[in-house]
């Protein structure tokens, strides 16, 4: 902040520096930090992401900024409109670099930093450091310099982080979790799952029981992903079950205790999700459930941090030990009392409207299929013509026939599936026609056959005339159609 030039300090309006983040709550988080620390000099701070209405951000580029914070590809997006102008920028940070290789925004990153100029300064913050970040690094940096904020004979888990691995099964993992948070003097509390269907699942369930718990994740539109940050801060949420999404960089003070209700994938993951607690000094507790199924993938997470944890204890919701090491009352159960329902609630905190598009605005799992049952779209009826002449209606038209579903014989009506002739009433009775024996023929007036129809079943052409049970018709002329009920009833 020290090299930006407020508008009172000689600023032209043109970014000066640019911040790069992962996600959007990192985006929202580190533009609150940044606008507080050049409140003094007025500087102007935008963030630029998706899920908001693209107007807004382009009167603020068009009205001038100073320091622009945003993800990758909204940024991309704005550059090539020309609205962001980053031929000024003179300090880039890059926050998290390990997430955006992670998630893919290798290639967007260095597109963003092909615009920059090239005397700049460069700045990279990353929990780990695989790789691909040191080949980043050793790419767009000028001689580096790799700084360790760590103590000398730290560990890669903070040490004021309590740990706590209980192996659960499925089916008892909500009332092990309900239990664990009524753990004594425990105040925010984050639940991290691996998928969006499991974070909804859990937030409801939570919910049911009494907690005032509210899911993030990236199926939900963004104004009701910050809906919940805020709420949670706020305390009106003391429970946020978040996929991974929020596991990045998200600083909360107050939180103490998360739950990893899912195994995490691997080692870098694990300390991403128990760095939520624990931070600037303060003590945390972090508590992994470990399902049959995951242990092996435990026991690499567990050998790569070198943790004492290789065989974590088979723990279920009236296991004495859990009560024991989480300090939880004796007479928890798997629904929070009344008495400590003090929490306003998700509902408590305004819905703010972002411009969204359609597709953003979408609400959570269960609020969608509570609409759809509440309000089911009546099923539209499909009607289709069905007319089977093959050929057949050009001839018709020939010989004056027309074309109808039924053929009214003697009184009766006949289904034949394509054309009506006219049967006069001293023709002889035809009885019952069955639909799979009906066979048409139309001739000329000379009384030459000119078509013979196929019979349904595709048993093949005939000639040759055809005769109905109980009656002899003799030749049929172009006025007359004999139709046989016999089973025998096949071209001759």
């Amino acid at each position: 902040m020290q090299a930006v030039l407020a508008p009172g300090e000689g600023a032209d309006g043109r970014p000066q520096a640019l911040v790069v983040v992962p996600t959007r709550e990192l985006c929202v988080q580190v533009t609150s930090d940044v606008t507080r620390a050049g409140a003094g000099r007025g500087v102007r701070v935008l963030s630029v992401y998706g899920g908001r209405a693209y107007e807004p951000q382009l009167t603020a580029l068009r009205s001038g900024v100073d320091v622009v914070v945003g993800t990758p590809g909204r940024l991309l997006d704005l550059a090539r409109q020309r609205v962001l102008d980053l031929a000024a920028v003179r300090t880039l940070v890059l926050d998290e670099a390990d997430e955006m290789l992670d998630l893919g925004f290798l290639p967007d990153v260095e597109r963003i930093m092909a615009q920059l100029p090239d005397g700049r300064q460069t700045m990279l913050f990353s929990a780990t450091m695989p790789g691909p970040v040191i080949s980043l690094a050793r790419r767009f940096m000028q001689r580096p310099v790799h700084v360790r904020a760590e103590q000398p004979d730290e560990t890669r888990t903070v040490p004021t982080t309590h740990q706590h691995v209980f192996r659960a099964h499925a089916l008892d993992k909500m009332e092990v979790l309900a239990r664990v948070l009524q753990a004594a003097d425990r105040g925010l509390a984050m639940v991290f799952v691996r998928t969006r269907r499991t974070a909804d699942k859990v937030a409801e369930e939570l919910d049911k029981r009494g907690f005032a718990a509210a899911p993030v994740h990236g199926d939900l539109g963004q104004s009701q992903r910050e809906q919940a940050l805020r709420a949670f801060r706020a305390g009106k949420v003391d429970v946020l079950v978040a996929t991974d999404v929020a596991a990045r960089g998200i600083d909360i003070s107050g939180v103490t205790h998360v739950v990893n209700y899912q195994c995490p994938e691997d080692e870098n993951v694990y300390l991403h999700r128990i760095g939520r607690t624990g931070r600037a000094g303060e003590s945390g507790t972090a508590v992994t459930f470990v399902d049959w199924d995951d242990l092996p993938r435990w026991t690499l997470v567990n050998k790569a941090l070198g943790l004492p944890f290789e065989g974590p204890l088979e723990t279920y919701s009236t296991s004495p030990h859990l009560f024991e090491a989480l300090d939880i009352p004796t007479g928890a159960t798997g629904t929070l009392p009344h008495a400590a329902r003090t929490r306003a609630g998700l509902d408590a905190e305004d819905l703010e409207d972002l411009g969204e598009s359609r597709r953003g605005r979408r609400g959570s799992r269960p609020e969608r299929e509570k609409t759809r049952t509440e309000s089911p779209e009546p099923a539209q009826p499909r009607t289709r013509a069905r007319r089977r002449t093959r050929g057949g209606g050009a001839a018709a038209a020939a010989t004056g026939l027309t074309i109808a579903d039924d053929v009214t014989v003697a009184g009766t009506s006949v289904d034949t599936g394509d054309l009506t002739v006219p049967v006069t009433e001293g023709d002889a009775p035809l009885g019952a026609v069955r639909d799979d024996r009906v066979v048409s023929a139309l001739t000329s007036e000379s009384g030459e056959s000119t078509r013979r129809r196929r019979r349904r079943g595709n048993r093949g052409r005939g000639s040759g005339p055809i005769r109905a049970e109980g009656a002899d018709l003799g030749e049929v002329d172009a006025d007359r159609i004999s139709v046989d009920d016999s089973p025998r009833a096949e071209s001759a």
